[in-house]
C-alpha cells in the first residue's frame, strides 16, 4: 500500500481513471475469506488524506473511540432543562448524586460543586478553573 509522497504521485500519475482501479493499482486490496478481492477504499482515502497534509484525528476532546468532538455548548431544552452530559460530567470526575451551588450572573451561570463533588472535581485533567 503506498502512502504518503509516493501515494500522490500515483495519483497524478494515473490520471482519469475509475476510483476502483486507482484503489486497486495503489495497493489498498485484502482478499477476503472466500478468496474474493476487496477494495479498502477507506483506508486508501484516508492515506490520501494525510498525504495531502489533513488530520481527520486532531485537536479536541472526543467522546469514546471514534465519536463526536464535545462543543462545549448547552442548550435548554423543550421542557426549561438546562441538561450537561455525561462526556463532561466524566470529565470532571463525577458521579451519580454529586451537588453543585447554582450562582447566577448577569451573563452566565456558575455551578460550584459542594461537598463530595468538590473532591471528586478536583483531580480533574485539562479542565480550566
Amino acid at each position: 500500500m503506498l502512502t504518503g509522497s509516493d501515494l500522490l504521485s500515483k495519483v497524478k500519475d494515473l490520471g482519469d481513471i475509475s476510483k476502483s482501479d486507482l484503489v486497486r493499482a495503489c495497493g489498498y486490496v485484502s482478499e477476503k475469506k472466500d478468496g474474493s478481492e476487496r477494495l479498502n477504499f477507506t483506508a486508501f482515502y484516508e492515506a490520501l488524506l494525510d498525504a495531502k497534509g489533513v488530520n481527520l484525528t486532531g485537536g479536541g476532546a472526543a467522546i469514546g473511540k471514534g465519536g463526536r468532538k464535545l462543543s462545549y455548548i448547552a442548550k435548554v431544552q423543550g421542557n426549561g432543562n438546562l441538561l450537561i452530559g455525561k462526556a463532561y460530567t466524566t470529565m470532571l470526575n463525577l458521579e451519580p448524586g454529586d451537588e453543585f451551588e447554582i450562582k447566577l450572573g448577569k451573563k452566565a451561570i456558575r455551578l460550584l460543586p459542594t461537598g463530595a463533588a468538590a473532591t471528586h472535581s478536583e483531580g480533574a485533567e485539562g479542565v480550566e478553573e
